[in-house]
């Protein structure tokens, strides 16, 4: 079976930066493999277009520039926060306020972002908001072990279920 729209991908990769040769980001060999439902949105979409039509067997090798992949590093999305946005229950919560700690927050629209604590101050928190891999070019490598239809359940929840996937 062929990887397509609506089939449940079970691979193994690694992650490297920039090209075979460099630094090792993620791996899940010796571990457990990445399973989701291709199609999805889930994924990064050059990701999913590159492994377009491989089954069960193949490997794979290729590239996806930080433009294709999380976007490009982008100094506006530094930005400071009061310190009063971390007031929990009437107390500065200071557990959260650690560098490099990455928080769960929501902009002026109520859109959720993801921000990174760079810097801790009296009045200010500067906070990054650009994805950590920003900027980053990714080559991936590895081997599909797994092509299977999706259930309809699967489909129209849009993940996948049981082992690898989600437990309802």
């Amino acid at each position: 079976m062929k990887i397509d729209k609506n089939k449940v991908v079970t691979l193994h990769y690694k992650l490297q930066e920039k090209s075979a040769d460099g630094d090792l980001v993620e791996e899940t060999f010796g571990s457990e493999p990445l399973v989701f439902l291709y199609g999805a949105g889930a994924m990064i979409p050059k990701f999913e277009q590159e492994l377009s039509g491989m089954a069960e067997g193949d490997t794979f090798a290729f590239g996806i520039t930080s433009a294709e992949a999380y976007g490009e590093y982008n100094p506006d999305a530094i930005a400071p926060v009061p310190t009063e946005a971390f007031v929990v229950d009437g107390e500065l919560a200071e557990d959260l306020l650690q560098v490099g700690r990455v928080i769960p927050m929501r902009d002026n629209e109520g859109n959720q972002l993801l921000g990174t604590v760079m810097e801790v101050g009296e009045e200010q928190v500067q906070m990054n908001f650009n994805h950590p891999m920003a900027g980053v070019d990714l080559y991936f490598s590895g081997r599909i072990e797994n092509v299977r239809e999706a259930t309809e359940t699967e489909v129209e929840h849009g993940h996948v279920h049981g082992q690898g996937g989600v437990e309802h």
